[in-house]
């Protein structure tokens, strides 16, 4: 895959040191061809033993109306997620991060209807036990949400120990995501860079052992 943005610099090698400086690239808009860098004063993540399953998200997880994946169609999801009247993600961050997908770097998450139509998904960066979670967008009640259960389920099995929002929203905020200081961020993105979690060594999931692996972390929690 040739990657075009060495054309203006920027490479995947140079996102993956931004990653780990704490920074990521954003465009103004589909049509700008200029990225900039954003390295937020105040940062989301969700921690990955908080992670709100609700009794509707619950019930949309048992439903037998669709299935999920990982790394099935990244360039799906990738397409998903720039479906909308305003958007960040141009035809650079499309080609950066489709050439991190090629190289192991990056990950989705799908989430199928029943006539196998893409209708959720959520994809991001990968670097040591840090998840840069990038994008997520849903064409179904509630798909957006399966996606990022599935995804926090795995990357608790990995041992990851960062989940990186970038920016916190009301919808991110209602499933556990909270916001900290850009100090506080940067500690821990250093002590996840020193991990090796490993997002595609994880064996097959289910919805039972998904829900049971939650119900355990919240039962922890509530001491």
């Amino acid at each position: 895959m040739r990657d075009d943005s060495e054309d203006d610099g920027i490479t995947p090698d140079l996102l993956l040191q931004a990653y780990m400086s704490g920074i990521f690239p954003m465009a103004e808009g589909r049509d700008d061809p200029e990225l900039f860098w954003v390295d937020p004063r105040r940062r989301g993540i969700f921690p990955l033993d908080r992670f709100h399953i609700s009794r509707s998200l619950r019930r949309a997880l048992r439903r037998p109306d669709h299935s999920v994946s990982f790394d099935r169609d990244f360039t799906g999801v990738l397409d998903g997620c720039a479906d909308r009247a305003e958007t960040w993600i141009n035809d650079e961050i499309a080609r950066l991060y489709e050439a991190l997908f090629d190289r192991g770097q990056a990950h989705s998450v799908e989430v199928w209807d029943e006539d196998g139509v893409l209708i959720g998904g959520v994809y991001g960066v990968a670097l040591g036990g840090a998840f840069f979670g990038e994008s997520m967008f849903s064409r179904r009640t509630d798909a957006s949400k399966i996606a990022l259960a599935w995804l926090v389920d795995r990357l608790n099995l990995a041992s990851f120990s960062l989940f990186d929002t970038q920016f916190l929203t009301h919808h991110l905020a209602s499933l556990g995501a909270i916001e900290v200081p850009r100090a506080v961020y940067h500690a821990q993105l250093s002590e996840a860079l020193l991990l090796n979690a490993n997002f595609a060594a994880v064996g097959p999931q289910d919805v039972d052992g998904l829900l049971a692996r939650h119900d355990a972390r919240a039962a922890r929690e509530r001491g």
